[in-house]
């Protein structure tokens, strides 16, 4: 007998290729995964609610894992951190769900973070965590931009030239952008994301920050349906999952 756990992640994706097992280097699934069966004394699958890149951040990411019955989740969040002590990695939390559950086909909504530094001095302290963008940037406008992006749309312009995913239309359910202290916060929420969605939308707001685009460039950039029409991919580093929604039956304990 076991039991299926769902678990929250926060995670530095600095050190890592990303959260898919690869064999070119250190994914967060698979340093999860060894930290599950140094417990467990067998291998485990830990599947995740979503595939970050390599150097993308979480706050609340999400993945669930069978074990055995006598550990319950408490122990299993206790046991998994401490095998992770020497990454940085840790399990914010952990419950029991039921087995139908899947952290990524269960998952009604995915929220992400984008943060850039507008400023020329470097960070010191969120090197590697911000955007470091040098040049002031027109929130105002970036604003009035971002309000284009809500919606149903045809995002070919905005997703990676190799995304997989059968098709380009997505909902934008939310992005907002706001100055928080010295940053400017990309805040995006859908039910799903295209590869390179997130970081190609930052990448097009800045131009319009910088007075290169006009606000309602945004649309003719998604109306050409081509990749070469928008802005540039924004780095990995200032990316952040912060949250997969669930129906209310599977809500773990924050």
């Amino acid at each position: 007998m076991t039991r299926r756990i769902l678990i929250r992640i926060e995670y530095d994706g600095g050190p890592f290729v990303g959260w898919q097992r690869q064999i070119n280097g250190p994914s967060v699934q698979a340093t999860i995964e060894d930290a599950a069966q140094a417990f467990i004394h067998k291998p485990t699958i830990v599947a995740g609610a979503g595939r970050t890149d390599a150097g993308v951040h979480a706050t609340g990411q999400a993945a669930h894992l069978e074990v055995p019955k006598k550990f319950n989740a408490n122990r299993v969040m206790e046991a998994l951190n401490a095998h992770l002590t020497s990454v940085p990695i840790t399990i914010l939390n952990a419950t029991e769900v039921p087995y139908d559950f899947h952290a990524r086909f269960s998952a009604t909504g995915r929220r992400y973070l984008y943060r850039i530094l507008p400023r020329r001095q470097a960070p010191a302290l969120n090197f590697g965590r911000v955007w470091h963008h040098k040049h002031h940037l027109d929130l105002k406008l970036m604003k009035i931009a971002a309000k284009h992006f809500l919606g149903q749309h045809d995002f070919t312009s905005f997703r990676a030239s190799k995304c997989q995913a059968e098709s380009p239309v997505r909902t934008l359910n939310q992005l907002n952008v706001e100055l928080i202290g010295d940053e400017i916060h990309i805040y995006a929420e859908a039910r799903s994301f295209l590869h390179h969605q997130i970081r190609n939308i930052a990448g097009t707001l800045t131009l319009v920050g910088r007075k290169k685009w006009h606000p309602d460039d945004v649309n003719l950039a998604l109306k050409a349906a081509h990749r070469s029409a928008a802005g540039p991919t924004a780095p990995a580093h200032g990316l952040y999952l912060i949250g997969v929604d669930y129906p209310s039956v599977y809500k773990s304990r924050d």
